[in-house]
């Protein structure tokens, strides 16, 4: 296709933080993949209320401006695309505005920082004559992907288990500071936060949940310490003149699930496992086969299934490779080997965002999750909380309001 000629649309993000700055160049970079012909963008504004932030990403990303208020954002006119990076607590109220102003608005997960908050985002994007979506990012990723696409097509026969398993140490270190990720009730905390992503790449792979039990939560760390001046990626303090503050939410959860299919899934989370920065894996067991998926190898899975040669069975590794979805166009070098990172996943996910706000439906990538996805999950967390804060007890997920 030849390079489109339309107008440019203009992208600001808020928030210059870690995943702030990633929505940042996945912007920068949503025009290099797959086919010409979207509108190109214009990268206009980074805001964050901290101003070396907002300068840093902005200088370092190529965007116009940095601003230290959102607000600026919502009211500027020129702007049409924006991604909301900030603590979650803020996503309503801001998301809320963007709409209003008639911006384009894809939030990050968690929704919000309450039931009550993200019910108002799912209804305010059913009026919204813009579109809207919360970032699921690993439904992007090239082999969770492959495995959703071995058990729709039966390739794996009937799913009986899936396991999860999401812990980082982001929260290991007692002199990690306060923040917001450790406010809030029980089920925000590690389960809100990477759990989320279980529980969304989970209903990805094998299809909805229908009930949650055996929920366990633990928080190991009472109180943080805070700090005086601006923190951010979790660095640690000098803690000898600290004011203390308690946790209120928990630094793992586990649990257990049903899907609709029957099958059964298990799942837990953590943000206090040493030694792990960053570890997600799946594994997807059925009556033909299983396959798996480790975040610290992104670049392949490892399946085992019937087609074996009879004594040879054993898992294999299978490098992502052009057959795998998002990979044949979505890498400058889509060759099995090269390899994946987290990182692409946020510029499949712009690209898909773009191609909405465009009105591409031929050859679309799909669609991103909406605020009602967002909303969905976090009701299943909720559930989870709920079960564990009756010793493990069952909770329907079929009668979920939305």
């Amino acid at each position: 296709m030849s390079t489109s000629t339309a107008t440019p649309l203009s992208v600001a993000v808020i928030g210059a933080g870690m995943a702030g700055t990633t929505h940042a160049n996945a912007w920068r970079q949503v025009g290099t993949v797959y086919d010409l012909g979207l509108p190109p963008v214009r990268l206009a504004a980074i805001a964050d209320a901290y101003e070396p932030f907002a300068t840093d990403a902005a200088e370092r990303y190529g965007y116009e401006k940095a601003v230290t208020d959102w607000r600026d954002i919502a009211d500027d006119p020129s702007i049409d695309i924006v991604s909301i990076v900030v603590g979650n607590a803020l996503h309503r109220e801001i998301a809320e505005a963007l709409i209003k102003a008639g911006k384009h608005v894809l939030c990050e997960k968690p929704l919000a920082d309450t039931l009550e908050s993200a019910r108002a985002m799912a209804e305010a994007e059913k009026q919204a004559g813009v579109v809207t979506a919360t970032g699921f990012t690993f439904r992007r990723n090239a082999s969770v992907a492959k495995l959703a696409e071995l058990v729709s097509t039966g390739h794996l026969g009937e799913v009986n288990h899936f396991d999860a398993r999401y812990w980082c140490d982001y929260g290991a270190d007692p002199q990690t500071p306060m923040a917001w990720r450790y406010k809030g009730p029980m089920g925000s905390g590690a389960l809100g936060d990477v759990g989320s992503h279980l529980i969304d790449t989970a209903e990805t792979i094998c299809g909805p949940l229908v009930s949650v039990s055996g929920a366990a939560m633990m928080t190991s760390i009472k109180e943080r310490p805070v700090a005086k001046g601006h923190v951010t990626r979790g660095t640690a303090l000098d803690t000898a003149d600290a004011v203390y503050e308690e946790v209120e939410n928990d630094d793992v959860a586990t649990f257990t699930a049903r899907f609709a299919s029957g099958a059964v899934g298990t799942f837990s989370c953590s943000r206090v496992a040493w030694g792990l920065p960053n570890s997600l894996m799946v594994d997807v067991l059925g009556s033909k086969g299983r396959a798996s998926w480790d975040l610290a190898r992104c670049g392949e899975i490892k399946i085992d299934d019937v087609a074996s040669p009879a004594g040879l069975g054993g898992a294999r590794r299978v490098l992502v490779g052009p057959d795998f979805p998002y990979y044949a166009r979505g890498s400058s070098m889509a060759v099995a080997g090269v390899g994946l990172s987290q990182v692409e996943q946020f510029t499949y996910q712009a690209h898909a965002f773009l191609q909405q706000v465009a009105g591409v439906t031929e050859g679309a990538l799909p669609p991103c999750a909406t605020f009602a996805d967002g909303y969905r999950e976090m009701l299943i967390a909720d559930a989870v909380a709920r079960s564990a804060a009756s010793g493990g007890a069952e909770v329907d997920l079929t009668d979920l309001p939305i």
